[in-house]
């Protein structure tokens, strides 16, 4: 095998015709990595990526080939899975307002050039939920970016079907884990184009890594939620002196452990099986 991409969190191996993703136990917060790793992080979100490729399988096509056709030590972190031509577009869909689209409503009361209703405060559920894109960044931030860029990038038949498919994802996940009584505030997406010109989801779908999580029975808009994602981690290091540049700093043990209670929190939540390390 070779080793083609080394990510933040992921590692992205060839292997014949075929692409071996395998998620670390690495953590990022603001493009950074840190240190210190937590704990079956990988295996987490890879197991519950899967679950969620299943139950969205009527939704888009996936990725995935096969869980188990992996090398052993790798097992349970990695997905083998058909390589794609990826789309150079984050494709962001949100319900309730967090995060960046939080920072950008308040600067003019819009997000994505999407405008919002006066008056929302931090975690407000929306109207309706939205698509905000942004850009995928190799090195930096992502930034957000309009529909209309979108187009000028992909075209318009692309553009439409995969905002649609954003969409559709968002909300199918959102219902299912609200009969679990979890809030899916938002959730970031990738596509590619198979070979023979379908569009497929790929990466993670659902996970704490790329959506914000929520206790539902806890939600109050107009302060932070407590989260079952690496939100915590993003919290502890907003206290520190730390310019949000590499080197990162290391994560104390108590953050490691609540992190990773989160983690397993919201993946038994929402798969309802206990978590096996």
């Amino acid at each position: 095998m070779e080793l083609l991409h080394s990510g933040k969190v992921r590692d992205v191996y060839a292997d014949g015709d075929d692409l071996i993703l395998v998620a670390s136990d690495r953590v990022s917060v603001y493009d950074v990595v840190l240190p210190t790793l937590i704990p079956d992080k990988g295996k987490i979100l890879t197991q519950l990526s899967l679950w969620w490729f299943e139950q969205l399988a009527d939704v888009v096509p996936n990725h995935v080939i096969s869980a188990t056709r992996v090398p052993d030590e790798w097992a349970g972190r990695a997905i083998r899975c058909r390589r794609l031509t990826m789309l150079p577009v984050e494709w962001i869909a949100r319900g309730y307002l967090a995060g960046l689209g939080l920072k950008e409503y308040e600067k003019g009361g819009t997000v994505s050039g999407i405008a919002l209703p006066d008056g929302l405060v931090e975690a407000s559920k929306l109207p309706e939920p939205i698509f905000t894109p942004t850009t995928k960044a190799s090195e930096g931030h992502d930034e957000f970016i309009t529909y209309d860029d979108v187009v000028a990038e992909i075209g318009a038949d692309t553009a439409a079907r995969l905002k649609d498919v954003t969409l559709d994802v968002y909300k199918r996940g959102a219902e299912i884990a609200a009969e679990r009584g979890i809030i899916i505030a938002d959730t970031k997406l990738e596509f590619g184009r198979a070979a023979d010109g379908t569009l497929v989801l790929a990466d993670e779908v659902l996970t704490s890594d790329s959506s914000r999580f929520w206790p539902a029975d806890e939600w109050e808009p107009g302060r932070p939620q407590r989260s079952y994602d690496k939100q915590y981690v993003r919290d502890w290091s907003s206290t520190l002196d730390w310019d949000r540049t590499p080197p990162g700093p290391a994560i104390p043990q108590d953050v490691v452990d609540a992190t990773r209670a989160r983690y397993i929190e919201v993946y038994e939540r929402l798969t309802g099986r206990p978590w096996q390390s």
